[in-house]
C-alpha cells in the first residue's frame, strides 16, 4: 500500500550511487526500454482496492510499475478483505508508460456469506465487478522535487461493471455501470520520512460500485474526499492509514465512511506485502463492518 516510502532507503543504497556515478562519467552501456527497472525501489506504491496504483483504499498520484521515463512497468496483484458478514477478493494488473500513463483492470467477487441468506439473494451470492481504470500524471515528481513546494499530481478515471445488474437495480440502484474520476496530490517529505496524499474523487458509486451508481435517495456526482499518510520505520517496514468518505445514495442500505490502519513490508524490488484492519462502514443494512486486508504485489 504504501510501498513508495521505500525510497527513502534506497536513496541511499549503494547500488543507486554506483548508477548515479556511471551516468555522470558517462557510462554509455545500452539502456533496456521495455521492463527497465529504472525508478528507485518500491517506488510504484501498492494496489489500491479499484485497481490503481496507490494506497490500499486511496489511489495516489503516482504511477505504478518501475519502469522509468524511457521503459514500461507492470504490476500484478491479488486482494482479500475478511469482514464479519461479507468478504472481498480481487485480481488484476497495472501497466504505467513512461513514468506518465497508467492503465490498470481488477475484476473483484464479493461474497454475501450468510448475509445473502438474510439479504433474500441466497447464502453465497456473489456480487461481481470489473473496473477499468486510467491515470494521467500532470506535473510533478514526488522524489525528485523535494527543493520544491508542490506534489505530484496527476487525474484519473475508474470505469466500474456490474455483472449483476438486475440485483443492484431492484435494491434501488439507478444504473449497474458508471465512471468515478479523481484528482490525486502526493507529496513525499524525504528528510522527515512522511508521506501525505490527498484525493478528490467525484462520483456516484454505491459500496465502491459493487450496488451500482446512483440511487433512489442521491443520484448527482458529489466530490468525496479521500487522504492517506504514512512514515517509513525502516528501509522496508511502514506503517500508516487512510480514510475515505463515501456517497450515502440508497435508503435501504446507509453509507458512511471507511478507513484502514496498516503495516507494508516490501520484501524486495518485486515483491510487497501489505497487512491492515479495514472499516468499510455499514454495508447493505447489515451494520459496521470491520476486520483484515491482505494484499501481495508483484512488480517488473
Amino acid at each position: 500500500m504504501f510501498s513508495l516510502l521505500a525510497a527513502l532507503g534506497a536513496l541511499a543504497a549503494p547500488g543507486n550511487a554506483a548508477r548515479a556515478g556511471d551516468e555522470a562519467a558517462g557510462a554509455t552501456a545500452p539502456r533496456q526500454l521495455f521492463l527497465d527497472g529504472g525508478r528507485l525501489l518500491a517506488t510504484t506504491g501498492a494496489t489500491s482496492l479499484e485497481g490503481a496504483g496507490g494506497g490500499g483504499l486511496v489511489p495516489w498520484a503516482l504511477i505504478t510499475g518501475h519502469g522509468s521515463r524511457d521503459g514500461v512497468g507492470v504490476n500484478v496483484h491479488g486482494t482479500g478483505v475478511r469482514l464479519p458478514d461479507f468478504s472481498l477478493w480481487a485480481t488484476g494488473v497495472g501497466v504505467g508508460v513512461a513514468d506518465r500513463v497508467e492503465l490498470s483492470y481488477q475484476h473483484q467477487w464479493f461474497d454475501t456469506g450468510k448475509a445473502g441468506a438474510r439479504l433474500g439473494l441466497g447464502r453465497g451470492y456473489t456480487f461481481e465487478q470489473d473496473v477499468f481504470g486510467a491515470k494521467l500524471r500532470l506535473f510533478g515528481d514526488v522524489v525528485a522535487d523535494q527543493d520544491r513546494w508542490w506534489p505530484q499530481v496527476s487525474v484519473g478515471l475508474q470505469h466500474k461493471r456490474s455483472a449483476n445488474g438486475d440485483v443492484v437495480r431492484a435494491v434501488g440502484a439507478r444504473d449497474a455501470s458508471g465512471t468515478d474520476f479523481y484528482v490525486a496530490a502526493t507529496k513525499l517529505f524525504l528528510g522527515e520520512g512522511l508521506l501525505v496524499n490527498g484525493t478528490v474523487r467525484f462520483t456516484r458509486a454505491n459500496q465502491f460500485g459493487l450496488l451500482g451508481h446512483g440511487g433512489d435517495r442521491e443520484d448527482s456526482y458529489r466530490a468525496q474526499f479521500e487522504g492517506s499518510a504514512a512514515v517509513l520505520l525502516s528501509r522496508d517496514f511502514a506503517l500508516g492509514g487512510e480514510f475515505r468518505t463515501k456517497p450515502d445514495n440508497l435508503r435501504f442500505a446507509r453509507e458512511n465512511g471507511a478507513f484502514d490502519l496498516f503495516g507494508a513490508w516490501f520484501v524486495n524490488r518485486h515483491l510487497s506485502v501489505v497487512l491492515a484492519y479495514v472499516d468499510v462502514g455499514k454495508v447493505a443494512a447489515q451494520g459496521r463492518q470491520n476486520g483484515v486486508y491482505l494484499s501481495l504485489q508483484a512488480g517488473f
